[in-house]
C-alpha cells in the first residue's frame, strides 16, 4: 500500500512539475513576443526620400523626422536617392526588408501620377507598399522673375505666350509641377517648351538666372524665394489661397477656369511589415503631425497639416490615382 501512495504521489509530482514547465514555457513566449514588438526600434531608422535637399519636401521631411526621433527613442535618418520623379526611392523601400527600419516619405507622384506618367514602374504603388499614414497637403506656386520678365499676373504671362508660341520655357523638378504646367497650358491654350529639372531647387536658380521663364513649385521651397523678392508668384495651383499666401490668386481666380490641382506627403513601409511595427509607427506619426510646433512650421512654408492613418492614406492613393490619370490625360501626357 506504502508503495502505491508513493508512486501515486511521484506521478502527481511528475505531472505537476511538467504543467509548471509548460505554463512556464508559455508564460516566457509570450513575455519573449511582447518584449520583442516592444523593443522596436534597436536601432536608427532611415527614411528614404525621393528628392534632393533642399527641396519643399525636405524641409518638411527632415522637420518630422527630427519629431519623430522623440517618440521612437532611436536616431531617424533622411537619405536623399534623387531621380526619377521619385521612382528611386520608391523602388529601394519597396525591395527593402519590411522591418521598420526603412520607411518612404514621399509626395503622391510615386503612389498617384507616375504611374500615368511612366511606360513602366520599377515597382507596383499598392501592392509593394503598406500605408503607414498621411502628413500634408500642399499646392504649388506659378513664378517668374521680376527682373527678367514683366509680367505681373497669369493673363500677362497668357498673353505672351499666345502672341509667341513656343518661344518660351518652363521649368519642372518633379511630377506635380510638370503635369501643372502641362494643365495650364492646356487649359489657357499657350505653348511653351518644358525643361525637366532633378528636382525643384534646380530648376529655381535657372529661373533666378534667367534661364527659365516660368515655373511651377512647391509653395514650401517658393516662399522663402518670395521673401527674398527673387522671384514673383502669379498664382498658386489648388482650389483655395493657402495661409500662407493670402494675398496670392488662384489659377481660377486668375482666369483660367477649371484649374484645381494640390499634391500631399506621405509614409510607407515595404509590404507586409509586421502589425506591431506598423501600429508604432502609425501611433507615432499621429502625435508628429498634431504637434502644433509642426503644424506651424507646415503652414510657413505653404503646406498645411494632414494627420491620417493607414486607411486615409490608402484612399489617397485609390482616389488620386484615378484623378491623376484624368489630369495627365487631359493634358497630353505620353507615358515616358
Amino acid at each position: 500500500m506504502t508503495s502505491f501512495f508513493s508512486k501515486r504521489r511521484a506521478f502527481h509530482a511528475a505531472a505537476l512539475s511538467a504543467t509548471g514547465l509548460a505554463v512556464f514555457a508559455a508564460t516566457a513566449l509570450g513575455v519573449s513576443s511582447t518584449a520583442h514588438a516592444q523593443a522596436y526600434p534597436t536601432k536608427p531608422i532611415r527614411m528614404v526620400l525621393g528628392y534632393p535637399a533642399g527641396s519643399g519636401i525636405d524641409a518638411v521631411a527632415r522637420q518630422v523626422a527630427a519629431r519623430l526621433e522623440k517618440e521612437a527613442g532611436q536616431t531617424v535618418v533622411v537619405d536623399n536617392r534623387a531621380g526619377a520623379l521619385g521612382n528611386i526611392a520608391a523602388d529601394m523601400v519597396a525591395k527593402s526588408p519590411a522591418d521598420g527600419y526603412t520607411i518612404l516619405f514621399t509626395p503622391n507622384s510615386t503612389h498617384a501620377a507616375n504611374i500615368h506618367l511612366f511606360k513602366k514602374l520599377p515597382f507596383d504603388p499598392v501592392k509593394d507598399f503598406q500605408p503607414v499614414g498621411t502628413v500634408a497637403s500642399l499646392g504649388f506656386v506659378l513664378l517668374t522673375n521680376p527682373e527678367a520678365r514683366p509680367y505681373k499676373t497669369v493673363a500677362d504671362l497668357t498673353a505672351t505666350l499666345k502672341r509667341e508660341p513656343g518661344k518660351y520655357s518652363w521649368g519642372s523638378g518633379n511630377a506635380t509641377g510638370q503635369v501643372a504646367g502641362e494643365l495650364y497650358k492646356t487649359l489657357a491654350g499657350v505653348d511653351a517648351v518644358n525643361v525637366p529639372y532633378k528636382g525643384v531647387p534646380q530648376a529655381m536658380t535657372d529661373l533666378i538666372g534667367g534661364r527659365i521663364d516660368f515655373l511651377f513649385a512647391d509653395a514650401t521651397l517658393a516662399i522663402p524665394q518670395l521673401k527674398g523678392g527673387r522671384v514673383r508668384a502669379l498664382a498658386v495651383t489648388g482650389k483655395t489661397r493657402p495661409t500662407s499666401l493670402p494675398d496670392v490668386p488662384t489659377m481660377a481666380e486668375a482666369g483660367v477656369p477649371g484649374y484645381d490641382l494640390s499634391g500631399w506627403f506621405g509614409i510607407f513601409l515595404p509590404a507586409n511589415a509586421p502589425a506591431p511595427v506598423l501600429a508604432s509607427l502609425t501611433g507615432w506619426l499621429n502625435t508628429v503631425t498634431r504637434d502644433p510646433a509642426i503644424a506651424e512650421f507646415m503652414r510657413s512654408i505653404g503646406a498645411e497639416p494632414l494627420p491620417g492613418g493607414p486607411a486615409d492614406l490608402a484612399t489617397l492613393v485609390r482616389t488620386d490615382t484615378e484623378k491623376w490619370g484624368k489630369i495627365i490625360r487631359a493634358a497630353g501626357i505620353t507615358a515616358e
